[in-house]
């Protein structure tokens, strides 16, 4: 049971058909009334930035991020270090969770290590998993 609807939430992953498989479960699970995706850490830096450059009230600063680890430009370990380097304004109330493909047990022990990172998981994401991340996150 979902116990609040997040005003955003950001996909940080460089695959077009992870991003629509991820985009449509969050949509059925009705968990957020914005998702927007970003293709590599560079770009999801931007969208951060700039959400918190709004003033008019209407900001997406994303209450949630889904961070993949391999990504071209930069990956969720370059945009992690440059993530911790921003206002903490534009940092707010955010949750991290690393979503990887990796089986790699030294990156669930490297996510461990950055106080930003909330939680690690497997891809894809499933309602079910969308849900328990939500209500152990953001319940009331």
């Amino acid at each position: 049971m979902m116990e609040r609807k997040l005003k955003c939430i950001l996909l940080v992953e460089d695959d077009h058909a992870t991003n629509f498989l991820h985009k449509m479960i969050l949509q059925k699970a009705g968990v957020a009334e914005n998702i927007l995706v970003a293709l590599n850490g560079k770009e999801a830096l931007t969208i951060i930035r700039d959400a918190g450059n709004q003033t008019d009230g209407n900001s997406l600063k994303p209450d949630l991020i889904f961070l993949d680890i391999n990504m071209p430009i930069m990956n969720g370990w370059e945009f992690i270090e440059e993530y911790k380097k921003l206002a903490d304004e534009l940092k707010n109330n955010t949750t991290i969770i690393m979503l990887s493909a990796s089986m790699n047990p030294d990156d669930r022990t490297r996510a461990g290590d950055f106080a930003e990172i909330k939680g690690f998981r497997s891809k894809p994401l499933s309602k079910a998993m969308v849900v328990e991340i939500i209500n152990a996150n953001f319940g009331s």
